[in-house]
């Protein structure tokens, strides 16, 4: 079978835990490819996602590197033998690999926590809100590709809406003060804030401006839990498009930053209160 041309990202996760695992037993590619029967460039397509590999032989690289951490070997053998085709890639030939890959993290997440500053986070926000922001963008999209990136968004609501996966979201108060589409736009995304916050899988918690600091304040970002903590991934949305970090030392600082998230957010009641209030004065400011 041919190398693939364009691995998805779960693809080159795999490729980069076996890099990894390869690297702590101290081991070159070459030499690592003598062990277990494989040849250098062999080694270096499947630490790029660019070849499969069966789970025998995920196992038996584990047992060569001596890696004693049976639960992320099931795991990453899970990651193997996954063939189903995700909702999205019938969107693979119409939208960016960033839209892409951010609803595979997310499907494949057992958890995910988020935290936004500017706007609702995308899993809460209604749809005349994801147009809006959608609007926002420069340069300007046509209005097909607008109505294409908000069904796509609203899509993406399915794994939170169904219960399926877990969602903490902090949202700065910024968030609720900022104009997209207009008051009445806005009046109603908060309403639908109140109402996602009464769902047993959402925790919806406001962070006020009268908090004095605001870790991570100029990002917004998402922690995608994985079926082991190695396997977590972080997503960060920067002008350019999305960033992922999967690094040992990226992910403990993600956790740290939303263990002080959680430390600094009013509590599901006051945050409620504090989302109501944001409604009124948008109505009064408006009236």
């Amino acid at each position: 079978m041919p190398p693939r041309s364009n691995p998805t990202l779960r693809q080159r996760r795999l490729g980069t835990e076996l890099r990894r695992m390869r690297e702590r037993a101290g081991y070159g590619g070459s030499e690592l490819g003598r062990i277990v029967g494989m040849s250098p460039a062999q080694v270096t397509q499947m630490e790029s996602g660019r070849i499969g590999i069966s789970v025998d032989r995920l196992r038996t690289i584990a047992t060569a590197c001596h890696c004693a951490n049976p639960p992320l070997v099931d795991a990453l053998a899970e990651m193997i033998v996954e063939r189903g085709r995700g909702w999205w890639e019938e969107y693979r030939e119409v939208l960016t690999g960033d839209f892409l890959e951010v609803a595979e993290i997310e499907s494949y997440a057992t958890a995910l926590s988020t935290c936004t500053t500017t706007y609702v986070p995308g899993l809460l926000q209604t749809g005349a809100y994801a147009s809006a922001v959608f609007t926002r963008v420069c340069p300007p999209l046509s209005h097909a590709e607008i109505d294409l990136r908000t069904a796509f968004r609203v899509q993406r609501q399915q794994i939170v809406r169904s219960g399926k996966t877990r969602l903490q979201a902090f949202i700065h108060e910024a968030a609720l003060r900022m104009q997209f589409g207009g008051p009445k736009v806005l009046a109603e995304q908060l309403d639908a804030l109140l109402e996602d916050s009464e769902h047993p899988g959402i925790s919806i918690r406001v962070v006020p401006f009268a908090v004095a600091t605001f870790p991570g304040a100029s990002e917004n970002l998402t922690f995608a839990d994985g079926p082991v903590p190695e396997l977590d991934t972080v997503q960060m949305d920067v002008a350019q498009g999305v960033l992922f970090f999967d690094s040992p030392a990226d992910l403990a600082m993600h956790r740290t930053i939303f263990d002080r998230m959680d430390d600094l957010a009013l509590s599901h009641e006051k945050s409620r209160d504090l989302i109501q209030s944001a409604r009124k004065a948008t109505e009064d400011n408006n009236a």
